[in-house]
């Protein structure tokens, strides 16, 4: 993967060559959480690698070496297993609960699941901003990260809200898109996350208010 930081010989100004390499970087980075995340017990490790190497290249240009990158995930694997198990549960059930509304096999009808549905899409969200957060320590602390995004998301509603756009969409065109643009696409999420945790957030005033969900990112 290359880096952003170039030359000052443009003025600081980015050409298509620039956002056309980032693309391919992002895309690269995709595949690779994919792969790594196939053993699924290794998904949690897998959001965290990619997470960190994401914030990485947003704060410095430069992404980490492949070196630094394979020892991050191995820290990752094991403290990842439950946060994958734990994950794969909550969205197995929420999956089947959705189902069953959908198709009337459970009582409840068209409110229950409208509700069951905003309900889903808020812990996408949350679980968005989690990962944003495991980005930037290191890709393994699981539970200082849900710590800090829980409450970044009580402070920051809006904020909360733009990430859970951002991973329903991702899933809409997870939906819409060829299986093979899949893995593809998981890279451009990871990073559309960041940039939405990283965004000020609108009515804030400097100095007053919750802190934002992740000061380090520009």
């Amino acid at each position: 993967m290359a880096s952003r930081a170039e030359p000052d010989d443009t003025g600081g100004r980015r050409d298509w060559r620039d956002v056309a390499r980032d693309a391919a970087d992002l895309a690269l980075l995709g595949i690779l959480l994919t792969v790594a995340a196939v053993p699924l017990c290794t998904a949690a490790a897998a959001a965290g690698t990619a997470s960190a190497a994401v914030h990485d290249w947003t704060r410095t240009g430069s992404w980490p070496s492949a070196r630094a990158t394979v020892r991050r995930f191995g820290r990752s694997v094991l403290p990842g297993v439950p946060v994958s198990l734990l994950t794969l549960t909550v969205a197995g059930l929420l999956a089947a609960d959705l189902a069953a509304l959908a198709t009337g096999r459970v009582p409840g009808g068209s409110p229950a699941l409208l509700v069951t549905a905003l309900v889903a899409a808020g812990l996408t969200g949350y679980a968005g901003l989690v990962v944003v957060e495991v980005g930037g320590n290191g890709g393994g602390r699981w539970r200082a990260a849900a710590r800090s995004a829980a409450r970044a998301c009580l402070d920051a509603p809006a904020r909360w809200a733009a990430l859970t756009g951002v991973t329903a969409l991702a899933g809409l065109l997870a939906v819409l898109v060829t299986p093979v643009a899949v893995p593809i696409l998981a890279g451009y999420t990871v990073a559309a996350l960041h940039a939405v945790a990283g965004r000020p957030v609108p009515g804030r005033v400097a100095g007053h208010g919750p802190a934002p969900a992740h000061p380090e990112l520009p």
